[in-house]
């Protein structure tokens, strides 16, 4: 790992998704395709929302990936979510990161890559 200080903090997904299994299996296939180097499960989420004109109240379990900070590597991770994500409208946000350990921001970076690249 590199004790580089210069190494852009990562950004952070969030997806909330219908129950844990669900959740499992998506931050697994995130990871697996390293399009994230870490996905956490929160599960116990309660989302209270305006669909299609009515109020929604349900229990999610909400995944927050960690992942490089690009617009490309974003893209890929949303296209993923896409795929294989049971809701018609889910929810996919990214955060920058202000700041981050810089040997965990490269230890993302590496996890990231591509075999290969």
């Amino acid at each position: 790992m590199s004790s580089d200080n210069t190494t852009t903090p990562p950004q952070l997904a969030f997806v909330s998704c219908p129950d844990a299994d669900t959740a499992r299996k998506l931050g697994k296939h995130l990871v697996e395709t390293r399009l994230a180097a870490c996905v956490t499960v929160l599960a116990g989420a309660e989302s209270i929302y305006r669909w299609q004109g009515k109020i929604e109240i349900d229990s999610e379990c909400l995944l927050l990936a960690k992942l490089p900070a690009s617009d490309d590597h974003f893209a890929a991770l949303r296209d993923a979510v896409l795929a294989k994500h049971p809701y018609e409208l889910p929810e996919i946000i990214a955060v920058s990161c202000t700041s981050a350990l810089p040997d965990y921001a490269q230890w993302i970076i590496d996890e990231t890559k591509l075999p290969n690249t």
